[in-house]
């Protein structure tokens, strides 16, 4: 452990900081609207601003809750969602940040958190009231006693309320997992354990007051929420950013954010780094200057030696610092964060015999390596689970205490509330690096395979295959375990042959990893499922191309 966090940043909430910039005037968060075809139009609150709306919610919400209870915060990606998550905070409320109902595919996730939640106040963007209404009304969800329009509510520069006492064990927010299912768990995430990761954010990539933290992942998303919007009311400095899918449509909008303001902090997992590579011709790439970048953070997916070498390759003629470039690891269930590298730059390294990128030190925690079977430490520099012990780490699952207690409650050397985090990783020399997923293991004939190695040998076996768009998992059968891969192919396939990439694939998966395929499904552009982040769903995946009995399923192609 690198640091240890403040007992001051400990007892203090979050949303006091809005207080010590009460008469700052200095912009706070940006949103960059690119809705319009043509320049992006800046909406900007400065921070004194952010206090008079933030007391309006607040005001509000206390009119018509008890501190403690939930409040569901479903809004587009713009300034009335910042306004809203610390309007709730400032309440003493419990937010719930979820997407907006328009966004297609997040509307089952949606219904299975609100079951879950019970939040019966809603809040959201007058341009989405009637949008929700009918939601409510059309869904299988509670209905909610009322959805305010947090942009609509009257702001009073005179109210100097303070924000409502709130111990530092209350849950601050549920912050539920990025996964496809109706019933996705809410981790519950004190006023405690944000600040301290907040805290160790600002410590690990040396942020303050200076830094402009710029990007694109959703604010419902943990690292959206704790780089975006938590980071920064933690540092006093700026937040510019733009929709999820703004980013998608024209990769080079990110470019555009990291190259307009100083000092950028900017973050987002693998995939996005191996879109701006492949989908920005290098003419483009040369509009944009990236030496104003002094944070790039790739997390929330094993980040991959082959995009840490294109992103580098592709970039650092345009000014990219290499020491920007920062492989980073956390999850939902310790916040958001637990160890990042330094300014040295990504190192790769070899596990088990192949490259895996080291992840660095931990901050402010600590980081243990701990053996599935027996929970016994393991030799130096082998596998095991990952361990987490630290004040970031939340304080359970909503309502699942059977869940919570596998979890959160690991021993370790005789000392409890360890949080198993499920993710393999090794130690050596005090850096973490992280080679996958205890239940995405694939186990054949007795041996071990990661399900990410499979999928990038299948990516890189055609030329109309790729990175971040095959899922690999195992199925059971007659023929006892097997394993499945679904492969999207290339937007620009005009001509393919199915049979020939299937061979190809099959080939690879062989001889690289001794493993005959029980089936493979290629289909078309975005017909993989994602998480909430990006990342392809393997367990959603298999629902869809796999029944329950073992046979193939009619759903996929």
């Amino acid at each position: 452990m690198r640091s240890e966090v403040p007992e001051e940043v400990l007892r203090t909430p979050l949303v006091r900081r809005l207080l010590e910039r009460a008469d700052v005037e200095r912009p706070a968060y940006t949103h960059l609207d690119c809705s319009n075809r043509h320049e992006p139009v800046e909406d900007t609150l400065t921070w004194a601003e952010l206090l008079v709306h933030v007391r309006a919610v607040a005001a509000k919400l206390r009119a018509v809750i008890q501190p403690g209870d939930r409040v569901a915060i479903t809004a587009r990606q713009d300034l009335s969602y910042v306004v809203a998550f610390f309007g709730a905070l400032y309440a003493g409320a419990v937010a719930v940040p979820l997407s907006a109902p328009d966004v297609r595919a997040h509307r089952e996730r949606l219904v299975g958190v609100l079951n879950d939640c019970d939040a019966d106040i809603w809040l959201t963007s007058e341009a989405l009231v009637e949008r929700l209404t009918e939601f409510a009304a059309t869904e299988p969800v509670p209905a909610p006693r009322e959805i305010i329009a947090v942009d609509t509510l009257p702001a009073d520069p005179a109210d100097r309320s303070l924000p409502s006492p709130v111990s530092p064990e209350d849950p601050a927010y549920l912050q539920y997992t990025s996964g496809t299912t109706r019933s996705p768990a809410g981790v519950i995430v004190t006023h405690r354990a944000l600040s301290a990761a907040c805290w160790q954010i600002c410590d690990a990539y040396d942020v303050d007051e200076r830094t402009t933290c710029v990007g694109w992942i959703p604010f419902f998303h943990d690292m959206g929420l704790a780089q975006l919007l938590a980071g920064t009311m933690h540092s006093g400095g700026r937040t510019v950013f733009i929709a999820p899918l703004e980013f998608i449509r024209r990769p080079e909008r990110w470019l555009l954010l990291m190259s307009s303001y100083p000092n950028t902090l900017t973050a987002a997992p693998n995939f996005a780094y191996d879109l701006v590579t492949e989908a920005v011709p290098e003419a483009k790439r040369a509009e944009y200057d990236l030496s104003t970048v002094s944070i790039a953070l790739s997390g929330s997916e094993p980040v991959r030696a082959a995009t840490v070498r294109e992103f580098l390759a592709a970039y650092e003629p345009h000014g990219f610092p290499r020491g920007a470039f920062r492989p980073s690891y956390g999850l939902a269930e310790a916040t958001v964060y637990v160890a990042s590298g330094d300014s040295d730059g990504p190192v790769v390294t070899e596990v088990d015999g192949r490259e895996v990128v080291e992840i660095g030190w931990p901050r402010g925690q600590r980081v243990r390596v701990v053996p599935t079977p027996d929970r016994v430490l393991p030799a130096k520099g082998e596998v095991g689970e990952i361990w987490v012990k630290g004040p970031n780490v939340a304080a359970g699952y909503w309502r699942r205490p059977d869940l919570t207690a596998e979890v959160f409650g690991a021993e370790l050397d005789g000392e409890g509330g360890w949080l198993r985090t499920g993710d393999l990783g090794t130690i050596r020399d005090g850096r973490l690096s992280v080679t996958g997923r205890i239940k995405d293991l694939i186990i054949i004939d007795g041996r071990n395979h990661s399900p990410h190695d499979i999928e990038e040998t299948v990516a890189a076996s055609h030329p109309l295959l790729g990175p971040e768009r095959v899922a690999a998992f195992s199925v059971d059968g007659d023929e006892g375990e097997g394993v499945v891969v679904v492969a999207e192919r290339a937007r620009k396939a005009p001509d393919f042959d199915e049979s020939e990439i299937e061979r190809a694939a099959t080939r690879a998966v062989a001889e690289r990893h001794d493993v005959r395929l029980r089936a493979f499904f290629l289909v078309k552009p975005g017909g993989l499922p994602r998480t909430s982040s990006g990342k392809v769903a393997r367990s959603a995946a298999r629902t869809r191309y796999w029944t329950a009995d073992g046979t193939e399923s009619t759903h996929g192609s």
